[in-house]
């Protein structure tokens, strides 16, 4: 018997809020599948579920093959903003929208990056450590410094990189743009200052903050050139995608590279590229530093800063 009913699968990390939509609707059926299935698990699970008319995707990886497993998808979505592991032209070619949560998640990974500058300013995790092993006559040692007057350079300049400036505005930091695509009166206009050369700037911040998109333009920006622009003192935070930063070059334990690494999802959205190997291989992230720098100089995140709950 033929039937109006749409099958739709869906990530295990999508929130309740939006399973609860999909789900008061008679016309969806809704799967749901595993946040970092393998991509081999995946292409089965869509032939033996076909036709499926729509997914909703966390990190796993879409194109060809699974769109021929699908046999007749009609709209794939990402509950975050990234694309990346959607291959957009073997959609196009089908004429299969892609789908974006747009600003939904900006406000989390603002607050994450913010949050990331305050721990390695305060330095959170050492002091922590300090109290536990009963080492408060060195404390001394170990001085925190304040954001306050300190040179913070934003690295793109869209839903995520303006809240993260309105954020450390308020924290009375100098905050510094690059973005090619902002004109200079959009910038100024929202409190910071445009930079149009990127060597510069690095130079002159304590602080580094990555917001733009990975694309074939943002690959390897963070390389050990640049690196060795900034100073020994600064941090460099990433909580956009793993690529832009080189992870060959971060492992380099020359000292001229950086004194202190942080990032997002093992220090470049699971370490260069990891986080989507993960989904299609199920791999597990790993973080290949020296351990001499990795203990007191990278503080490393398993991802999701872009998912916490609401309310």
């Amino acid at each position: 018997m033929t039937t109006n009913k749409k099958k739709i699968l869906v990530t295990e990390s999508m929130s309740q809020p939006g399973r609860a939509l999909l789900k008061e609707r008679d016309d969806i059926e809704l799967i749901e599948f595993p946040n970092m299935i393998s991509a081999g698990d995946f292409e089965a699970m869509l032939r033996e579920q076909a036709p499926v008319h729509g997914v909703a995707l966390g990190p796993t990886r879409f194109g060809d093959a699974e769109l021929e497993a699908s046999k007749d998808m009609k709209v794939v979505t990402r509950i975050g903003v990234g694309f990346d592991a959607v291959d957009v032209p073997a959609l196009s070619r089908r004429k299969v929208p892609l789908m974006v949560a747009g600003t939904a998640n900006s406000p989390s990974v603002a607050e994450q990056a913010m949050f990331m500058m305050l721990t390695l300013a305060k330095r959170a995790v050492e002091m922590h450590a300090l109290v536990k092993d009963g080492g408060w006559a060195t404390r001394l040692g170990k001085l925190p410094y304040d954001l306050f007057g300190k040179d913070v350079l934003i690295v793109g300049f869209g839903r995520i990189g303006t809240r993260t400036a309105k954020r450390c505005l308020a924290m009375e930091m100098n905050v510094l743009v690059y973005d090619p695509y902002k004109s200079a009166a959009e910038i100024k206009a929202a409190g910071c200052e445009p930079v149009a050369e990127l060597d510069a700037a690095l130079r002159r911040a304590d602080f580094v903050s990555i917001h733009c998109p990975k694309t074939a333009e943002t690959v390897g920006m963070f390389n050990a050139v640049r690196l060795k622009q900034m100073k020994t003192t600064a941090y460099l935070i990433n909580t956009a995608r793993g690529g832009i930063v080189d992870e060959a070059d971060v492992r380099e334990p020359a000292q001229h590279l950086i004194r202190r690494l942080v990032g997002d999802a093992a220090l470049a959205q699971r370490v260069g590229e990891l986080g989507a190997r993960a989904g299609r291989e199920g791999e597990q992230p790993q973080a290949h530093l020296p351990r001499s720098r990795l203990r007191i100089a990278v503080l490393l995140f398993p991802g999701g800063a872009g998912t916490c709950p609401p309310g």
